[in-house]
């Protein structure tokens, strides 16, 4: 960068110098091809990543579900050994319905920690349905119907009561 002053200094005292040899007409002095070339190389501001998708409640469970594996995948990026109540609490600050929700327990019935969860959320008539753990490789979400039973989940759930 020192040669780039040196040659802007230099350039500035060539003007200087050469000022008094031009006749008495005034004229605007034009940047160098130095300043012009550290002008066009000036950094500029990165582009803002685009904007997370968003809760769609009007639409239906398929055009939401990048928006629960945003929220989940927000979980898993905080704590990948999140609980079942780690995801529910998150869908419910993202909008999810409470009521809606159905998760499995964090632990078996031998009290040993569960090789995987699951947490859904019944929406528009389908079921919107994570899975994270170990088992599975991490944090999986789709779209699957309801259940005979009106539920999403197979199986013993947890009552969501917090």
């Amino acid at each position: 960068m020192h040669g780039a002053a040196a040659v802007l200094a230099l350039a500035a005292g060539l003007g200087l110098g050469l000022s008094g040899c031009v006749g008495s007409t005034p004229t605007s002095p034009s940047p160098s091809p130095t300043a012009q070339a550290l002008t066009a190389q000036a950094p500029t501001a990165a582009p803002a990543p685009p904007p997370g998708p968003t809760l769609r409640p009007k639409l239906d469970a398929r055009t939401n579900l990048a928006y629960y594996d945003f929220v989940a995948s927000g979980v898993v990026a905080a704590n990948p050994a999140a609980g079942g109540r780690d995801f529910i609490d998150a869908l419910v600050a993202g909008g999810f319905d409470r009521a809606q929700m159905e998760v499995t327990f964090d632990e078996t019935s031998a009290a040993l920690a569960a090789d995987s969860i699951q947490f859904a959320v019944r929406f528009d008539g389908e079921c919107l349905i994570g899975q994270n753990g170990p088992a599975t490789g991490g944090y999986h979400g789709t779209v699957m119907p309801l259940l005979a039973s009106g539920t999403c989940l197979v199986g013993a759930t947890r009552q969501i009561d917090w």
